[in-house]
């Protein structure tokens, strides 16, 4: 099979890990795998790591003939019947599709993965491009609930059965859950962008009502130097600044979440998905976070996770403490997610249903 992965986006994030681990999975089973990205070494470095095959187009959507040229001269190169090209954006799904009418090749199959919680878009081009794309997958019924509610209660404009919901799973090897650190005081860890709109805030102001628990609070990820600069400010003013480590250069996250106790992820968005609520889950790990998103559809409060509002730092706090304070419900937690993830949301899960629908 021949997969071509259209990366428009110049920026590392979640579509494009989704992408990276699929491209180096299926290169492992034999795949030629492509990907056709604008020239950007934040995301070609990353593509080439896995042995993926790079090449580049401007990729700019809709006014764009020459990227749809580009790719229609890679479509001809392919032989019948084992073509598939995967966007993870509707405009690259224009391109995709124009450049299947350019080369002649109705037998090319158009992949789209929804990685938002987004209403769809009723207009006269997008009606068509939603119709026309052999396979919608949606990362989450929350995500496709909030795509076809634009039509509610009317069915949206794509053919039956092209719609499937897989939940995303981590391209990490099997390995046993992590114990807890035996030494040292109860630790939180946020892991993630460290952006706005992922609640580090309420994270903050929740520290100032469990200042007389010896509790660490490990925030690890990466953002810009202005906001790392507001989120100490705000912490220096609440006094909670000798609380938290910081680790603006983690990479490795299993090793990381290793030396925490439970995470925590009062996300302020409607996340699609949550790949950082499953890096717990895969290492055992209680946490605390928002169920705002898809967070529901593959954790359960009070038995495999506990659920706060977002934005309130009192709930956000109670809780905390009760996984800072009761290791026999931490365990039970980290425990019970454990097992949801293996039976549910496990890699191999996943690339067999990813390889089912592609096929």
């Amino acid at each position: 099979m021949r997969l071509i992965h259209l990366i428009s986006s110049n920026h590392w994030g979640g579509a494009r890990q989704y992408a990276l681990d699929l491209c180096s999975h299926f290169l492992g089973e034999g795949w030629r795998v492509t990907a056709l990205t604008r020239d950007a070494k934040a995301v070609d470095d990353r593509f080439r790591a896995v042995g993926a095959e790079l090449r580049h187009a401007p990729l700019r959507g809709f006014f764009d003939p020459a990227s749809a040229m580009i790719l229609a001269s890679m479509l001809r190169e392919i032989p019948v019947g084992e073509g598939i090209v995967h966007v993870h954006r509707y405009r690259d799904a224009f391109t995709a599709l124009l450049a299947k009418r350019i080369a002649k090749r109705p037998d090319i199959r158009v992949v789209s993965t929804r990685h938002s919680v987004r209403r769809g878009r009723d207009s006269r081009l997008f009606r068509r491009i939603y119709r026309n794309i052999d396979i919608h997958i949606f990362v989450s019924h929350l995500a496709y609930d909030a795509f076809r509610s634009t039509w509610s209660p009317d069915p949206a404009p794509i053919p039956e059965g092209r719609v499937h919901i897989i939940h995303n799973s981590l391209n990490l090897p099997p390995a046993p859950p992590t114990a807890e650190p035996s030494k040292g005081p109860v630790t939180a860890m946020y892991h993630g962008p460290l952006v706005e709109g992922k609640g580090l805030e309420t994270i903050i102001d929740a520290l100032v009502s469990l200042r007389d628990l010896k509790l660490r609070m490990k925030i690890c990820g990466k953002g810009s130097p202005d906001f790392l600069d507001k989120l100490r400010s705000r912490a220096m003013a609440r006094g909670v600044m000798e609380m938290i480590d910081w680790n603006t250069s983690a990479t490795e996250t299993g090793s990381v979440i290793a030396e925490c106790h439970f995470g925590v992820q009062p996300s302020l968005q409607r996340e699609a998905f949550g790949l950082e609520n499953l890096r717990y889950m895969r290492c055992g790990r209680a946490q605390v976070c928002c169920a705002n998103g898809a967070q529901r559809e593959f954790l359960v409060d009070g038995e495999t996770a506990l659920f706060v509002p977002p934005a309130d730092a009192n709930a956000l706090a109670e809780a905390m403490r009760r996984l800072a304070t009761d290791t026999a419900l931490r365990r039970r937690l980290g425990e019970n997610a454990r097992r949801e993830f293996d039976s549910r949301l496990s890699w191999d899960r996943f690339t067999r249903r990813m390889r089912s629908v592609l096929r």
